[in-house]
């Protein structure tokens, strides 16, 4: 289907029509799939969520946003890339905490301290850095989002922000390098 097909139902789905979702979720499933998996592959480490599962987790919190306008195709993917990272951020995080022992009893031994300690994963560092990126310019935080969690191309991204595709180039290479700078260890040039 086209996109203005595409994106007719997605309106028809804001404004309540569930005969709409039904019949746009499947053509919007497999792009999403691709997001997550592309995604899952960027992450270190073992996962406790498939892509499967991640698409499917997401769905049920775009369900949940009944009523919200979606402009076009990349307005919608946008969007979902922002719920495909907070997934995959609060499943980082669980994971992290539960390797950490979280509610479990604290035992004091001195060989303990002779343990290199584990760092945390990738993802929740890049997210960490996002939010700072995003505390001092929200435009860049968004472009980050929109081209590295939702796969939008320049052009993509441009439309959904209503912007033309160099401010999105020149905003994003400006965003990589911050990110870069915040993600580097202390003292690196």
């Amino acid at each position: 289907m086209s996109d203005v097909t595409v994106t007719l139902l997605l309106q028809q789905w804001s404004a309540g029509d569930r005969e709409a979702m039904t019949r746009v979720v499947p053509l919007l499933y497999e792009e999403l799939r691709r997001i997550a998996q592309r995604e899952m592959s960027r992450e270190r480490g073992a996962r406790t969520i498939q892509a499967t599962a991640l698409v499917h987790e997401a769905f049920l919190r775009l369900q949940e946003q009944m009523g919200r306008h979606w402009a076009s195709r990349s307005h919608f993917f946008a969007f979902s890339a922002h719920l495909i990272r907070r997934i995959l951020i609060d499943e980082a995080r669980h994971r992290h905490r539960t390797k950490r022992g979280h509610g479990l009893e604290r035992e004091s031994f001195v060989e303990l301290a002779e343990l290199p300690v584990e760092r945390a994963p990738d993802l929740v560092a890049l997210d960490d850095a996002l939010q700072g990126l995003e505390s001092v310019d929200p435009f860049k935080a968004v472009i980050v989002e929109l081209r590295f969690f939702g796969g939008l191309s320049r052009e993509e991204a441009a439309t959904a922000l209503g912007v033309s595709p160099e401010t999105v180039g020149r905003h994003w290479r400006q965003a990589k390098a911050w990110l870069y700078r915040e993600l580097s260890p202390r003292g690196a040039a």
